[in-house]
């Protein structure tokens, strides 16, 4: 089980959550722009330190304030798709995907096998020789998700991953996003603006505003329960 009780003052405010979810399950987070969506994310992978609370991810502690536990990021087994994509802009788009692997040392042909199973099924092995610099946004976004998977990571962070695709990707994408994340198991925290995103995606759903979880509950509940102008100007 995800356990995520943390508290970090921001520039405009104090950010306060407390969020849970079962092993395998999505965890979708929405709000408006600086809600402090993306701060929790940092927060999970050890970018940024809480000010007080605990992280604990399937009984490991990440982080507690009351135990001095700080878990370094290289070692809290988290995957990360960044909204920016974060790929090193130098090397291939095979290089990309397999860093992680190689930083784990597995031998060549498994990089190999492993690697061609992410980036086959979005189109991109063609592209594996193409340095990330040249791609489009689009392309970027599915090297990102690639990298990110092929790690097998334990705790998976999503910053808007299907941001950048176009309509015809972003469904195709979505829906490989969806199965593999059931089929796979992995715990997942998923930043999204979509609600229809959110319904595929999402087990749960939490709603923030200025760093408080204001709705929380399943992303088909959540406009049942929203009242008022902030979610209609959420939602659209």
């Amino acid at each position: 089980m995800l356990r995520i009780r943390v508290t970090r003052k921001l520039r405009d405010f104090t950010l306060d959550v407390n969020l849970a979810a079962e092993s395998g399950e999505t965890l979708v987070l929405m709000g408006s722009n600086g809600s402090g969506k993306t701060t929790v994310l940092n927060l999970v992978a050890g970018l940024l330190t809480p000010d007080s609370g605990s992280i604990e991810a399937d009984e490991k502690k990440l982080f507690s304030s009351d135990e001095g536990i700080d878990v370094p990021p290289e070692r809290r087994d988290v995957g990360y798709v960044f909204q920016n994509y974060a790929l090193f802009p130098h090397m291939t788009v095979f290089d990309n995907v397999a860093f992680g692997l190689r930083m784990r040392h597995l031998q060549r042909d498994e990089i190999q096998r492993r690697v061609r199973e992410e980036l086959e099924p979005v189109g991109m092995w063609e592209l594996k020789g193409v340095k990330a610099a040249k791609l489009s946004g689009g392309q970027k976004q599915k090297v990102a998700l690639a990298r990110s998977l092929v790690i097998e990571p334990a705790l998976l962070l999503m910053d808007e991953p299907l941001s950048a695709l176009d309509a015809g990707a972003h469904t195709s994408i979505r829906d490989s996003l969806q199965q593999r994340l059931r089929k796979d198991k992995i715990t997942t925290i998923m930043v999204l603006h979509s609600l229809r995103d959110a319904l595929a995606l999402g087990d749960k759903a939490c709603v923030m505003d200025r760093g408080q979880v204001v709705l929380s509950g399943k992303p088909g509940d959540i406009l049942k329960q929203g009242q008022g102008q902030f979610v209609d100007n959420l939602f659209g």
